[in-house]
C-alpha cells in the first residue's frame, strides 16, 4: 500500500486584513453585530456553510476573494472601524474595578462541564452551558477578573435528526480543533501547557486549550493525546456520554485537572465557583495543594480553601446529581485520599447526605456543599426547592435557615437581540443599554421608540423566522429523502403574518412539550382561525437515553401530520444556538409549560424580551419573579399538584383559555392605522421591566458583590500570617464539635404569659449549660414566629440574648422579643456556635434547642 503524505493548503491573509485573524479568535464576535456583519459580508454563503465559524471560513475562503477584499475601500473602512472598536474594548479595563477598588485582590475561576458560546464550538448541550457562556460574556463586559475552566470534547454533544416516523436519531461528528476558535495554551517560553491526573493508577496527560471570550480566557482540557492509552484519550470524547465510570473520569479531569492547569498557568484564584456539582473534586485538589505546599493538615487546608469556594446548584431534584458507588470511588480515589491524610471511609462520608449511612452512594453535590460555605440556587423558588433537598443535612434548622441563597439567572441581552432591534435601541435609548444593561433607567427609554418602528422591526424579524423555518424544513425533508409532495408542503409552511408561538428547549418529560396537544378540536380551532390564525414552532433535543423525551418529539410530528396541520405546527431538527437566535428573535410568544416546581430557573424566555417577544408560562423558575399582568401571561397562579394527570388537565385548560380569551384577541386587535397598540404596549412594558432585571450583567454583578468579593476577603483572611486564622478556626471547630454534647438549655423564663399587646416587648431569660465551652464560643437566641396548627414555628425570626452572668454551672442570658405582629405566635430558645470568620450554620451544623 502506498504511503500518502498529508498536507493542507490554506489561503494567505493579506497584511492589510491581518486584524481578521484577531477578530476570528476572540469570541466577542458572538455578541457584536458589527463583527458578524463584517464576516458575513466577506464570506457570503460560506459564512453560513461554516456554521458561522470565522476561523473555518478564513481557512476555506478563496485567495482571490481575500485579495479583492484587501483592495476594496468600503470593506477596508468597515474592517478598520470594527478593529478600532475591538482594540478599544480590550484596552478598556471595564467598570468593575472602578466600582470596586477594594477588590484588587479578587481572582475568580469559574468551572462548568459545558459552555454554550457559539454554535461552531459544540461543547454545550443546553441551558446550563448557555448560561455559563453568557456568564463569561457578561464578566468580560464588566471587566471582572475571571477565568473559565471546562472540557474540550472531541465529539461534543450530538447532532439530531428525525426518522420518517419522527423518532430522534443522533450523530456524533468529530470536531477538528484546528478549525475552531481556540488555540493551545502556552507558557512564557511558548511550550504547550500539559498537566497530568491519575485515573485508576494511570498518569493521564491533559492538554490545555484557550478560547478567548472578550477579555475572559476560557481554558479547555483535552485528553485526546497520542501519549495516552486509547481509553484515556476518550475521557473528553463526548459530553454527558457513558455511565458512572465515564462521568467520574471526566469530573476528575475537570476538577482536579482544571486546578492543576491553572497552577501551571500561574493562576492562583482567590475564589473558585463550581457551576453545578460536576467540578466538585476541585475542592479536594485545593485542599491537597495547600497541604503539600504549605504543610497544613486536612482540616486547616479545608478551612482555608473553603473560604474562597462557591457552589451553584441548577438541579431541582436529588436524582439530578451524579452518584458514584463505593467501588468506583475506591478505584479512582484509593491512592488520592492518602495525600489528604484521610481514609476512604472519611472521604465517602463527605459525599453522603446522611454521613453515617454506608449504603449511600457518593454524591458530588454533597461534597460540593460540604466544601463550599457559600452556595446558591438560581431563582427564588429554586432556593426553596433546594433548601428542601438540603434540609436533611441541616437537622434542627428551620427551612428558611438552611444555608442556601439565590441568584436568579440572566442572559446577555446584546448577544440575543437582533441586529435590527439593537440599532433601534441605539437610536432611541443610547449606547448605555449595551454598556450598563442592568440599569433600569436606561431601559425605561424604550417608551421613546415610536410604536410603528418597534412593530415593523418585530414584524420583519418574524418574516425572517418564517423564511428561515421553511428553508430548514425543506433541508430536513431532503435529508430523509421525502417525497416531492412533502417538500412542497415544507416550502409553504407557516405564514409571515400569523401569531407565532415558539417552544424550544430540552425535551425532558417535566417540561410537557405536548401540553397544548391534549384537546385536538380545541387546538385546531385556535390554529385554523380564518381571520386570526396561530402557528407553532417546536425545537429541542431529548437526551440520547431518554426514550420518553424522544416520544414527545414523535407525538408532535405525528400530531401535525395526522391532523393535517403541517402548515401550522412544525418541528425544527438539531436545536442549537443558531436556531435559538432565530426563534427568540422572530416569535411573538414564547411558551413554557414546566411542571412546577421542576424548572430551576430557565433562561430561554428571557431571550425573547429584547426582541419584543412576550412570555406565556407556568409560574415556575424565573417567571415567578418576572411575571406581572402587563408583561406577559401566567398559566395558573402557582399551584403545585400531587396528581400530575389532574395538573395537566387543569393547566392545559388554562392555557387554551388564555390563548382564546387574551393572547389571540390582543394580538389581532388593530387600531385604524393597522397597529396592535395594546400588544405593542405590552411589548414595551416587557422590555422596560424584564430587560434590566434578567440581564446577565445584573446576575454577574450580583455574584461579584454578594459572593466573589466576600469570599475573596474571607480567603485572604485565612491565608494571612501563615494561615494563622485557618489553623485557629480548624482547632476551634474541632473543640466545639467534641464539646457540643455538653451544651443544653436548662430553663427558660418569660415575664408574661398568655396575651401580649402589639408593640410591647416580651422579656426572655435562659439558663444554659456550656460544659467546657466558653460564652464566647456560642450565641443564644430566642427564635420566634407564627404558631402553626401543629404547634410548630413558621416564618421565624431570631432575637439574640445577651450573656449577663454565670449561676453555678449555668450561664444566664437575657433579651426581649419585639411583639410587632398580632396573632398566635411562639418562641423557642436555641444555642448555636459562634466565632468571627465561621459562617453558621454553613460550616458547622450544630444547634441545641430548648
Amino acid at each position: 500500500m502506498r504511503t500518502v503524505h498529508r498536507y493542507t493548503v490554506l489561503p494567505t491573509l493579506p497584511d492589510r486584513l491581518s486584524c481578521l485573524r484577531d477578530l476570528a479568535y476572540n469570541l466577542r464576535w458572538t455578541w457584536n453585530h458589527d463583527t458578524v456583519d463584517l464576516f458575513a459580508g466577506l464570506g457570503g454563503d460560506l459564512w453560513r456553510e461554516s456554521r458561522f465559524n470565522p476561523v473555518l471560513m478564513l481557512r476555506r475562503i478563496s485567495q482571490e476573494r481575500l485579495d479583492r477584499a484587501a483592495e476594496d475601500e468600503a470593506f477596508l473602512a468597515q474592517l478598520d472601524r470594527v478593529c478600532v472598536q475591538f482594540r478599544a474594548y480590550l484596552a478598556d479595563a471595564g467598570r468593575f474595578h472602578a466600582r470596586h477598588p477594594e477588590a484588587s485582590h479578587l481572582s475568580v475561576a469559574y468551572f462548568c462541564m459545558e459552555f454554550g458560546l457559539a454554535e461552531c464550538l459544540p461543547i454545550y448541550s443546553g441551558g446550563l452551558g448557555v448560561l455559563a457562556g453568557d456568564h463569561l460574556k457578561a464578566a468580560s463586559g464588566l471587566g471582572l477578573p475571571l477565568v473559565g475552566v471546562g472540557l474540550l470534547y472531541q465529539k461534543g454533544y450530538f447532532t439530531q435528526y428525525l426518522s420518517s416516523d419522527g423518532w430522534q436519531l443522533e450523530r456524533y461528528p468529530i470536531n477538528d480543533f484546528a478549525t475552531l476558535p481556540i488555540r493551545p495554551a502556552v507558557l512564557a517560553d511558548g511550550s504547550p501547557v500539559v498537566v497530568h491526573v491519575d485515573l485508576a493508577g494511570r498518569s493521564v496527560a491533559v492538554k490545555v486549550w484557550v478560547a478567548q471570550v472578550g477579555r475572559i480566557p476560557l481554558y479547555l482540557l483535552d485528553t485526546n493525546l497520542p501519549e495516552n492509552d486509547p481509553a484515556d484519550q476518550d475521557v473528553t470524547d463526548e459530553l454527558y456520554g457513558g455511565g458512572p465510570e465515564e462521568r467520574i473520569r471526566q469530573e476528575i479531569v475537570l476538577g482536579i485537572g482544571g486546578m492543576r492547569a491553572l497552577d501551571a498557568l500561574g493562576i492562583a484564584p482567590s475564589v473558585c465557583h463550581m457551576n453545578e456539582g460536576h467540578s466538585a473534586f476541585l475542592s479536594l485538589e485545593r485542599v491537597r495543594t495547600l497541604m503539600a505546599k504549605e504543610g497544613l493538615d486536612y482540616r486547616t487546608a479545608r478551612q482555608a480553601s473553603g473560604a474562597g469556594t462557591l457552589f451553584t446548584s441548577h438541579t431541582p431534584v436529588p436524582a439530578g446529581f451524579d452518584l458514584f458507588p463505593r467501588a468506583l470511588m475506591e478505584k479512582y480515589f484509593g491512592d488520592y485520599v492518602k495525600e489528604l491524610g484521610l481514609s476512604l471511609d472519611e472521604l465517602l462520608q463527605k459525599g453522603r447526605v446522611h454521613q453515617e449511612d454506608q449504603t449511600e452512594d457518593f454524591n458530588v453535590a454533597a461534597l460540593a456543599v460540604r466544601h463550599s460555605p457559600r452556595r446558591n440556587a438560581v431563582s427564588r423558588l429554586h432556593r426553596r426547592v433546594t433548601a428542601h433537598m438540603m434540609q436533611e443535612a441541616w437537622p434542627g434548622f428551620p427551612l428558611e435557615e438552611v444555608p442556601v441563597e439565590s441568584v436568579t439567572n440572566g442572559v446577555l441581552m446584546r448577544g440575543w437581540v437582533s441586529g435590527e432591534m439593537s440599532r433601534l435601541f441605539d437610536r432611541y435609548m443610547g449606547p448605555r443599554w449595551q454598556e450598563d444593561p442592568a440599569d433600569s433607567e436606561v431601559w425605561a427609554r424604550v417608551d421613546a421608540i415610536p410604536d410603528e418602528e418597534l412593530w415593523r422591526t418585530h414584524v420583519r424579524q418574524r418574516e425572517r423566522l418564517v423564511s428561515y423555518t421553511r428553508a430548514q424544513l425543506v433541508a430536513q425533508a431532503e435529508r430523509r429523502r421525502a417525497s416531492r409532495r412533502e417538500i412542497d408542503v415544507a416550502k409553504e409552511a407557516l405564514t409571515s403574518d400569523a401569531l407565532t408561538i415558539g417552544f424550544a428547549r430540552r425535551f425532558a418529560t417535566y417540561k410537557r412539550a405536548t401540553l397544548l396537544l391534549r384537546e385536538v378540536e380545541r387546538l385546531k380551532a385556535i390554529l385554523l382561525g380564518e381571520h386570526r390564525p396561530v402557528q407553532l414552532i417546536f425545537s429541542g433535543k431529548a437526551h440520547p437515553r431518554d426514550d420518553a423525551g424522544k416520544d414527545l418529539i414523535r407525538q408532535i410530528v405525528h400530531f401535525a401530520a395526522e391532523e393535517g396541520l403541517q402548515h401550522r405546527i412544525v418541528f425544527l431538527e438539531d436545536y442549537d444556538l443558531a436556531k435559538a437566535r432565530e426563534l427568540v428573535r422572530g416569535v411573538d410568544v414564547w411558551l413554557n409549560t414546566p411542571r412546577r416546581p421542576m424548572e430551576a430557573s430557565g433562561t430561554s424566555g428571557m431571550k425573547v424580551v429584547p426582541n419584543g417577544g412576550l412570555n406565556l408560562s407556568v409560574l415556575d423558575g424565573w417567571w415567578v419573579e418576572g411575571y406581572r399582568p402587563d408583561v406577559g401571561w401566567a398559566i395558573g397562579t402557582g399551584e403545585e399538584y400531587a396528581d400530575t394527570e389532574y395538573q395537566d388537565r387543569v393547566e392545559s385548560q388554562a392555557l387554551y383559555s388564555l390563548l382564546e380569551q387574551e393572547v389571540i384577541p390582543l394580538f389581532y386587535e388593530r387600531s385604524t392605522d393597522g397597529l396592535p397598540r395594546g400588544w405593542i404596549h405590552m411589548m414595551k412594558s416587557s422590555i422596560r421591566h424584564l430587560g434590566p432585571a434578567f440581564s446577565a450583567a445584573r446576575m454577574v454583578g450580583e455574584y461579584a458583590e454578594r459572593f466573589y468579593i466576600p469570599a475573596a476577603d474571607h480567603n485572604r483572611a485565612m491565608v494571612a500570617d501563615g494561615y494563622a486564622k485557618a489553623r485557629s478556626l480548624a482547632v476551634w471547630k474541632t473543640r466545639v464539635r467534641d464539646a457540643w454534647s455538653q451544651v443544653s438549655v436548662v430553663s427558660v423564663e418569660s415575664d408574661r404569659a398568655g396575651e401580649v399587646a402589639v408593640g410591647s416587648l416580651l422579656s426572655v431569660e435562659a439558663h444554659v449549660r456550656l460544659g467546657s465551652l466558653e460564652p464566647g464560643d456560642v450565641k443564644v437566641e430566642a427564635y420566634s414566629g407564627v404558631l402553626t396548627p401543629d404547634g410548630q414555628l413558621g416564618g421565624g425570626h431570631a432575637t439574640s440574648l445577651a450573656w449577663v452572668a454565670q449561676n453555678g454551672d449555668a450561664h444566664v442570658y437575657r433579651g426581649a422579643i419585639a411583639c410587632d405582629v398580632s396573632g398566635a405566635r411562639g418562641f423557642a430558645v436555641r444555642v448555636l456556635p459562634e466565632r468571627e470568620g465561621v459562617l453558621i450554620p454553613h460550616e458547622l451544623v450544630l444547634v441545641t434547642w430548648e
